[in-house]
């Protein structure tokens, strides 16, 4: 039987068990779920973890150990929707521990290569302020960040 819904498949380098185990411990919300492994059919290495199925806030992957071919660009990140600074920070100090890059306004890469975008929600009602000023003086700082800084925007949106 097939379910509604989508499932996001994330193309790994022998690593997804690994990586799902780090979203796992990132995010409070999530679950581990079957483990498929390599047959003696192939390609890969007979016993060796082909895919693994993890659910992180309501969203559910599938980490394919597919090799090398295919590695993460920044044309696909995944935007996690923040409710406060505090929020942000946890979850931007989780994702760029252990050799996760900050990129630039909001947006950094895990130690794994995926993009993510640590958006508080406040930093998006800045930005899209109906005053064009007070948006142009949100986003003008927002540019100048690598983590986003909710005071900060608001401060230079307010003109101080």
């Amino acid at each position: 039987m097939v379910t509604k819904g989508f499932t996001t498949c994330l193309w790994f380098d022998g690593n997804a068990e690994e990586a799902a185990d780090f979203y796992l411990s990132v995010f409070k919300d999530g679950t581990l779920g079957r483990i498929g492994r390599y047959t003696e059919a192939g390609p890969g290495p007979a016993g060796e973890v082909m895919v693994v199925e993890f659910e992180v806030n309501g969203q559910k992957f599938i980490g394919l150990n597919g090799g090398p071919q295919f590695p993460f660009t920044e044309a696909v990140s995944f935007q996690i929707h923040c409710a406060d600074q505090a929020e942000a920070d946890h979850y931007w100090a989780e994702l760029t521990r252990d050799g996760g890059q900050e990129v630039a306004c909001g947006w950094l890469k895990d130690k794994f290569g995926v993009s993510w975008q640590v958006t508080p929600v406040e930093a998006i009602e800045l930005i899209a302020d109906p005053d064009p000023e007070r948006a142009a003086r949100a986003t003008t700082a927002m540019l100048g960040m690598k983590k986003l800084d909710v005071a900060a925007m608001r401060r230079a949106a307010d003109g101080g």
